[in-house]
């Protein structure tokens, strides 16, 4: 089973991203903010991390560059999400490594169909 790290302040917009990659079949931690997310990065291996940019403690960009960093680590594709649209942050997001950005609100069948696309990816 393919396992998952989502990393949301919002506890709405976290319980639905969980509802919905569950549905898909997908193992999911949550973290609620930088910190939780670096103790699941510094713990466990995923196959995928979802990141919002605007967290407590660390945000995603953060983050991103954190995991591009680690040697273990730094192949791990990121999606990054974010009501942040401002083409700098978009840019910035990539510039650091992240494989997508996607602006909320946003359809749940688009997430499902991202998602996908970066896991089949590894195989």
């Amino acid at each position: 089973m393919k396992r998952i790290l989502v990393i949301e302040d919002d506890a709405l917009m976290l319980k639905t991203i969980n509802l919905i990659l569950r549905k898909q079949g997908y193992e999911v931690d949550l973290a609620e903010n930088g910190k939780e997310a670096m103790n699941f990065l510094s713990s466990q291996q995923y196959d995928l991390v979802i990141t919002d940019l605007m967290l407590p403690f660390a945000n995603g960009l953060e983050l991103v560059s954190k995991i591009r960093l680690n040697k273990e680590k730094h192949r791990v594709p990121v999606i990054i999400i974010s009501a942040i649209t401002h083409e700098s942050s978009v840019t910035d997001g990539f510039d650091l490594g992240a494989d997508d950005y996607l602006k909320k609100p946003f359809v749940p069948a688009e997430l499902v169909s991202r998602v996908n696309r970066l896991i089949a990816a590894q195989a």
